[in-house]
């Protein structure tokens, strides 16, 4: 049923993508069979994750050989002359080769639980690439489908939590480009930063030939999945777009990041069709923050990289101004309320996880709300909606917390050693 669901979801998405006369997300990744891929690195990723359904012998084997047909791309576009795509990569195809391979083995040369196996390995590794693609196609869809945008209502509201944007926007631009590349890094490679975390609990897949009920790369697509559709309600650019140089004449001012927006009545305002209106929520920090959730239960250098990627991340965010700081304050309570809501599915749904669920989806609407329709009130006292806005992102880390911390297993004390009698 996921299957046909996500199927459908992807063909509807090509159907949309060619009415604006580009290619949807299927036909982007069958162009990268051949074709430079537009990220080569991902590829990779990908299918480290289908790997983890193999044994180690396996898996040199097949980096060894997606490594081989890269190399052979690479002679024959030379030796033909084949220009490259001006966003694409040298290499990936040998990747996506393998885990295409990898099915057809699957298909022909296993049966029962082995094949669904290989297959469930498959699917992990091309659900990462067609996210990627289907969040390319959403991202045209918005910026052709909302011309008007509602940067006005959070760059008020905004005021509220002393503008953190054009505050980190300063330091940011006063580290370049040291600060501002190694940002650019990590805001960049999100996606294998997760790839990493998965991997560590996907590693023991290939022994038990099973995967486990719960991971990041669940929670992940279905923050790809859901995060989208609230692009589509809630339209916006971000600051460096509306108030900053890279808005054109399409910009309200030239403000960002050196002079907050002065504070006003907002309204919508039009905007180009090409950028993406990809801010509410900020899935950057959704996905930093569930990188961060997954990375706790990992070894000492895992955890310190998942801080360390959530921290680098949300100073990047704001730093390049891609987001209102209202953004990430909505993107924490979205990452926190899918996580649970996975999670409970995966466990069981009980009375906690429902409430939990019930409780992130009401906060995460009421800040919508208040961005919306509150906009001015929050502007004009920001002692009190600052540290209101801040309490209610508490109020759900708290509960994330509390009610996390019911499921986990209870661990019985260990046996005390009987007491000796005392020697006569």
């Amino acid at each position: 049923m996921a299957g046909v669901i996500t199927l459908g979801f992807l063909i509807a998405l090509e159907i949309a993508a060619r009415r604006y006369g580009v290619p949807g997300p299927i036909t982007c990744q069958v162009q990268e069979v051949i074709l430079p891929p537009k990220s080569g690195w991902l590829l990779y990723a990908c299918l480290a994750m289908a790997l983890v359904v193999l044994n180690r012998r396996q898996r040199f084997i097949a980096v060894g050989i997606a490594v081989g047909i890269d190399a052979v791309f690479q002679l024959v576009r030379w030796a033909i002359g084949a220009p490259f795509l001006a966003d694409g990569h040298p290499f990936g195809n040998g990747a996506l080769w393998v885990i295409l391979g990898i099915a057809v083995m699957a298909v022909t040369r296993r049966t029962g639980p082995e094949r669904v196996l290989l297959l469930k390995g498959v699917g992990l590794g091309l659900l990462l690439v067609a996210g990627r693609k289907t969040g390319d196609t959403w991202l045209l869809i918005t910026s052709k489908t909302r011309p008007l945008v509602l940067d006005q209502y959070l760059a008020s509201a905004d005021h509220a939590l002393g503008n953190p944007s054009w505050l980190v926007g300063r330091i940011v631009t006063a580290t370049d480009p040291v600060g501002t590349r190694l940002l650019d890094y990590v805001y960049a490679q999100l996606a294998v930063a997760a790839v990493v975390v998965a991997l560590y609990q996907l590693r023991n897949v290939a022994a038990e030939r099973r995967f486990p009920k719960h991971h990041l790369v669940r929670t992940f697509l279905v923050i790809g999945l859901l995060g989208p559709g609230i692009y589509m309600i809630f339209p916006v650019v971000g600051p460096v777009y509306a108030y900053g140089a890279d808005g054109g004449h399409w910009a309200l001012a030239n403000l960002w990041p050196d002079l907050p927006p002065p504070i006003g009545a907002p309204q919508t305002m039009p905007f180009d069709g090409i950028t993406p209106r990809n801010c509410m929520p900020s899935l950057h920090t959704a996905w930093a923050t569930a990188i961060f959730l997954h990375s706790r239960r990992g070894p000492r250098v895992l955890r310190i990289g998942g801080t360390f990627w959530l921290i680098a991340t949300l100073t990047a965010t704001l730093g390049f101004g891609y987001h209102y700081g209202v953004d990430l304050v909505a993107g924490v309570v979205f990452t926190l309320t899918i996580e649970a809501g996975m999670r409970a599915q995966a466990r069981g749904w009980d009375r906690p996880g429902i409430q939990l669920v019930a409780y992130g989806t009401t906060v995460f609407g009421a800040l919508l709300v208040s961005y919306r329709y509150l906009p001015v009130e929050m502007a004009a006292h920001p002692r009190i909606f600052g540290p209101l806005l801040l309490l209610a992102m508490v109020s759900v880390i708290y509960g994330y917390v509390r009610t996390t911390r019911l499921w986990e297993p209870k661990t019985a004390p260990a046996p005390q050693p009987e007491p000796q009698p005392e020697m006569a």
